[in-house]
């Protein structure tokens, strides 16, 4: 008991220390050019608070049930030796878990013309054919950066022929469907996979699925697009009411709660009844193993659906109000500046950021810190909201960013080792989480209608620009790295011995 209290309490501070810099921040901007009402302000604190609370909590969870859970299954699967099964298991395990994750309905609302179950249906089943495709990938073997060309290459050409009304909208889907929900348990699952492989890039092909399964959902929405034509693009986010005392406050949270609390309910369910499914059939693992995992369930959900509704109730409307007033300034391209400041501290905040960059220690032995996975993901983050502040000021397309970005990722693969090529794609799922889809995305749609930009067109696409510069930032640390090791390799080297002097020959 006293060790389990002992790791909450390092597992909240951790939390503290991720989310205390950028509420440093917001306060900072809301004390200075951007003064927001003292209700919000207030709702943003509470928000802060739970946020804290609710990571720490999540954090604890998935190292003590979701990870070991989809290793566990992932093995059982594999093992099992039944091509059909294992395909049929892992394609129901991806719509499953994706159906269930609740930004995928807020995603669906956004794009015009396409109805609600058709996308959600069609998004779910994009993942569980891509967590197939994975699968099978680390089973025989396949380079992950030939695989992620050829599709990336049938992405923007399916992209050439979409209305502009979709296409940022689509991109965002590639981060909004790997949420803090799906991505431990589908990383965990590509270890549990790799396990039952003895040969030396195992470990290494562990990474990658996230990577994959962000690719279905695009295509997803743009081979929608060929189909639906857009009957319009307006956009309309909805902000937290006012609340006139403390009281009223306090209601707006509570009336939150039970929301964020069934949704997180309807997330676990899938993942827990698959688990049971598999502990009845093959597992067999003892009580107490359970009573842990058990624990671990519960830590996860109260850990989510604290982040969610701080996230929501807290973050999400002053995100849109900040953005609003900066937008609205004379010298409104400060809000390059301050996105990229924002972006840099804003990634620490997310929960699944925090299991992945342990995960990434811990497989590579430390070889791979956490501190410089962390550094890598805010540069790339920090880049992506600048940019995204430029588009929301000057209309450029998305386009114009990914098909580059996009282009110098995948050249990039073939010049660092594979590991860190899976890392960074995989990383630009994890980044863009739910605080990208509760604070930046709010933050740009408000800076765009301040401007009179397209909010469809304009703002949406933060999203896919965040899970965009990831690849390239965690790639460029990988050069940075094989450089660093091959001078060790080379000190290490034993000096090569001095030639013999020449002897003189004295004649007699």
């Amino acid at each position: 008991m006293f060790k389990a209290r002992s790791i909450l309490v390092d597992k909240l501070k951790e939390s503290l220390a991720s989310v205390l810099p950028i509420t440093g921040i917001i306060l900072l901007l809301t004390f200075t050019i951007a003064p927001v009402s003292l209700s919000a302000l207030t709702a943003f604190l509470v928000g802060a608070v739970m946020l804290v609370l609710g990571m720490g909590l999540f954090t604890l969870g998935a190292e003590t049930a979701m990870t070991p859970m989809g290793e566990r299954v992932g093995a059982a699967v594999t093992r099992s030796k039944n091509l059909r099964l294992i395909i049929a298991g892992f394609f129901l395990i991806g719509v499953i878990i994706t159906v269930s994750e609740p930004d995928l309905t807020v995603l669906a609302t956004q794009v015009p013309s396409i109805p609600n179950i058709v996308i959600i249906l069609s998004v779910a089943a994009g993942v569980g054919l891509f967590l197939v495709i994975a699968l099978m990938r680390i089973v025989i073997g396949i380079r992950l950066s030939w695989l992620l060309i050829g599709f990336y290459a049938l992405v923007f050409i399916l992209a050439r022929f979409a209305p502009d009304e979709f296409m940022a909208v689509a991109f965002d889907s590639g981060g909004v469907t790997t949420g803090p929900m799906t991505v431990p348990f589908i990383m965990a699952l590509g270890v549990g996979i790799s396990a039952i492989r003895n040969d030396k890039h195992a470990e290494t092909d562990s990474f990658g699925m996230v990577a994959l399964c962000s690719i279905g959902p695009i295509l997803a929405v743009l081979a929608l697009s060929l189909f639906y034509h857009p009957t319009g693009g307006e956009y309309a986010f909805s902000t937290v009411a006012e609340a006139e005392d403390s009281r009223a406050l306090g209601l707006m949270f509570a009336r939150a709660l039970p929301q964020y609390m069934g949704e997180v309910f309807l997330s676990l369910l899938p993942i827990i009844a698959f688990f049971a499914v598999f502990q009845a059939v093959s597992l067999k693992l003892p009580k107490r193993k359970l009573l842990r995992y058990a624990a671990g369930l519960l830590y996860t959900y109260l850990g989510l659906f604290l982040f969610l509704t701080g996230a929501n109730v807290g973050f999400m409307p002053i995100g849109s109000a900040l953005g609003r007033i900066v937008g609205g300034k004379g010298w409104r391209w400060v809000l390059v500046p301050i996105g990229m400041v924002i972006g840099w501290f804003i990634v620490a905040a997310e929960p699944a950021v925090h299991v992945l960059n342990r995960q990434v220690e811990a497989i590579t032995a430390g070889a791979i810190p956490q501190r410089a996975m962390a550094l890598s993901l805010s540069a790339g983050v920090s880049l992506s909201v600048g940019l995204a502040m430029l588009r929301v000021l000057t209309g450029v397309s998305v386009m114009w960013f990914l098909i580059p970005g996009y282009g110098l990722a995948l050249i990039l693969t073939f010049f660092v080792p594979k590991i860190f090529t899976a890392i960074a794609f995989d990383s630009g799922g994890v980044a863009s989480g739910p605080m990208t889809a509760t604070f930046l995305l709010p933050f740009a749609v408000g800076a765009c209608g301040a401007v009179g930009g397209n909010v469809v067109q304009d703002a949406f696409g933060v999203i896919a620009m965040v899970a965009m510069t990831p690849l390239i930032t965690i790639q460029l640390l990988g050069v940075s790295y094989q450089r660093r090791l091959r001078k060790e390799q080379a000190a290490a080297l034993p000096p090569e011995p001095e030639a013999p002097a020449e002897e003189e020959i004295i004649e007699v």
